[in-house]
């Protein structure tokens, strides 16, 4: 697919999600002006390393603001590059509106909800430990709240099975749905025919980032509780519980129904 109209993008983002949906708009023949992956680390960062390979010019800054104020050489950076889209694929740095606003296109980003509900940085996991049953790939165009914006491509219907974790749910499901919602969301704005539908507050839900306190285990509770609890922390941060003096983390649980009048939390038999 070649688009009709191409545009001059600027990337942020990281991963290889971030690595394939740059690659794919690159292939529809849109501009890679600038690619904003995260500082080097330990493992090379894959859409840095595709940027490399491209010869795109590549910008990694770990913050864009001074004691909450934009940094401006960052801003005059990124103003120098004419973008006329920003994508944002998956990030985690948080932009100044100089940036976000500055094209003429504005920003679009991907969340793994079907926003309003589930807004948050931990979305994933959250939406299995509270157990919802669908969930979607959306593009938003960011208004300065936390996954606010006024929504461009939404593919919802996406199922949360019984035994998915955190992991399958995305690799499996999101991450395929998600790249095909950001290249669709970037053709209609090249093609002048997005539309920006307002979220609605009703449903809104926001979660906070995941955390080792969230991920304790309380074997009193219900066994489906215990069971999304697992899943949705699989692989990070790991449901965890006490065993004497030693932190236990548990992976690969599953849900066996059995008769039992026994108290939530009894040790049946052992396995």
């Amino acid at each position: 697919m070649t688009t009709p109209r191409p545009l001059r993008i600027a990337v942020f983002g990281q991963a290889p999600f971030g690595r394939d949906v740059t690659q794919r708009l690159a292939d529809a023949g849109h501009v890679v002006v600038g690619v904003y992956a995260p500082p080097p680390g330990a493992r090379p960062d894959p859409l840095a390393a595709l940027a490399e390979e491209r010869g795109w010019p590549l910008f990694r800054h770990a913050r864009f603001r001074r004691k909450g104020e934009p940094i401006r050489e960052l801003v005059d950076e990124y103003a120098a590059l004419g973008a006329e889209l920003n994508v944002m694929p998956f990030t985690t740095v948080i932009l100044p509106e100089a940036i976000v606003d500055a094209p003429r296109h504005g920003s679009l980003c991907f969340h793994p909800s079907r926003l309003p509900a589930h807004r948050g940085g931990s979305a994933i996991p959250w939406q299995i430990i509270l157990g919802a049953t669908e969930t979607a790939a959306t593009v938003f165009r960011p208004d300065g709240g936390v996954d606010t914006g006024p929504i461009v491509v939404q593919k919802a219907g996406i199922p949360i099975a019984p035994d998915d974790t955190a992991a399958s749910l995305y690799f499996d499901k999101l991450y395929p749905a998600g790249i095909e919602a950001m290249v669709e969301a970037v053709e209609a704005v090249a093609a002048g025919t997005a539309r920006f539908t307002p979220q609605s507050e009703a449903g809104a839900s926001h979660e906070p980032l995941l955390a080792d306190e969230h991920a304790r285990i309380d074997f009193a509770a219900e066994a489906g509780v215990v069971d999304r609890l697992v899943r949705g922390c699989d692989p990070n941060p790991g449901a965890h519980a006490r065993l004497g003096e030693e932190t236990v983390r548990v992976f690969g649980a599953s849900l066996e129904r059995v008769d039992a009048a026994a108290p939530a939390g009894t040790v049946l038999a052992p396995d």
